[in-house]
């Protein structure tokens, strides 16, 4: 940090093997599905999302928290994730571990029913 403003490491070292921009409408529902190996992180760039969360073998409900610009939400493998777009709609940048990217792109991703309460 110095007059001119300041650097933010995001990742450091770490082997990030695909990364993608993801732009949604509002109301938009994405995700209900975990990965066995891989971790997904998203960096917020734009709006706000509801980032529901819960481990795959658990019977209790799914967590929520809010993500807005500039946060940084991290999912590891074995977690089921759902994401509720927040009326101003979103963007946010997806880096991923593991079998996450190109033609590989589905072959880590369960689906399951909706974590999301109605």
């Amino acid at each position: 940090s110095d007059a001119r403003g300041t650097i933010n490491d995001i990742f450091f070292n770490e082997n990030i093997h695909h990364v993608n921009i993801i732009k949604s409408t509002p109301g938009a529902i994405r995700g209900n599905h975990y990965h066995k190996e891989s971790i997904q992180h998203m960096l917020m760039t734009k709006g706000s999302l509801e980032y529901w969360y819960k481990p795959v073998d658990s019977k209790e409900p799914a967590v929520m928290v809010v993500a807005h610009e500039g946060d940084l939400v991290s999912t590891p493998p074995n977690e089921i994730h759902a994401l509720r777009i927040c009326p101003e709609g979103n963007e946010f940048i997806t880096f991923a571990t593991g079998k996450r990217g190109g033609q590989n792109y589905e072959s880590d991703t369960f689906r399951v029913d909706s974590i999301i309460p109605e």
